[in-house]
């Protein structure tokens, strides 16, 4: 086995060569040794869900922060680019970890299509809205059992509310009426708020802090986190974010149900 190392002269142009080493006898620069094989490229590890997320040039760097991490979501990568946009829409799982498949992203085209979810998984769509955020608002909610079961509708409204609050309604509701199910459940919403608070474990720090954000500032909406985290821990749950109003029917029709309940003359307080 050849060790091959480099020593570059620090200057630039055609006298910056490598010299020395068995690659300085077959090669004549770093570009064929690539080429060869002998050099492998450099890797970009994306941790989107551990105990620190981000981007490291090596593995046993990312392996501290997934290995053991509950719903640790991490991916390899040849160059940076391609990382940096993983981390910017990853495709996030509760207790999964992601690997470097080449499988296609979930639900985050034009058409979300859902054609690579196992049969018998429950498909669900949420969405919520309110008029003015803070106002009346309303939420919806799309459940079918993949591939091709019948949906199931679910919808509500409430007096004075606000844009968040009627997206985690939505979920809590959903996942309320999925409590006794055993199959996997895929929760599909269009909100960053709730998506990235769930799979990012932000949600589980500000429960660990008292509902205290990292800053010691209050978090917002701990009612409804104390309803939903219990769900989430209780059930075979996964979370996937869509793009909102991108010709995804099944988002579109939980915007058409929220919006429809906040025009609902028959408002309650929001009060769950």
């Amino acid at each position: 086995m050849a060790v091959i190392f480099f020593h570059f002269s620090g200057q630039s142009g055609p006298a910056a060569q490598p010299r020395g080493g068995t690659c300085d006898t077959l090669f004549h620069d770093f570009t064929a040794c690539f080429k060869a094989g002998i050099v492998r490229p450099m890797k970009y590890y994306a941790v989107a869900a551990g105990r620190t997320t981000g981007i490291f040039t090596s593995w046993p760097a990312a392996k501290i922060q997934v290995e053991g991490f509950p719903g640790a979501v991490y991916k390899s990568f040849t160059t940076r680019e391609q990382a940096e946009a993983f981390l910017a829409d990853p495709v996030l799982g509760n207790g999964r970890k992601k690997t470097g498949s080449s499988r296609k992203p979930r639900n985050n085209g034009p058409d979300g299509s859902d054609t690579d979810w196992p049969d018998g998984t429950i498909v669900v769509y949420t969405d919520g809205s309110a008029i003015g955020n803070p106002g009346p608002g309303g939420y919806g909610v799309v459940i079918q059992k993949h591939p091709d079961g019948p949906a199931t509708e679910l919808s509500g409204s409430y007096e004075h509310t606000t844009n968040n609050r009627m997206e985690m309604t939505a979920v809590i509701k959903a996942l309320q009426a999925l409590q006794r199910t055993d199959s996997p459940v895929v929760v599909h919403s269009d909100s960053r708020y709730v998506v990235d608070a769930l799979t990012q474990g932000w949600a589980r720090g500000w429960e660990k802090r008292g509902w205290k954000r990292s800053n010691g500032q209050p978090a917002l909406n701990p009612d409804l986190w104390e309803q939903l985290l219990p769900l989430v821990r209780s059930m075979d749950v996964r979370f996937v974010w869509v793009r909102g109003h991108s010709g995804n029917p099944l988002n579109e029709r939980c915007d058409e149900l929220a919006n429809t309940a906040a025009r609902n003359r028959t408002l309650r307080d929001d009060t769950m």
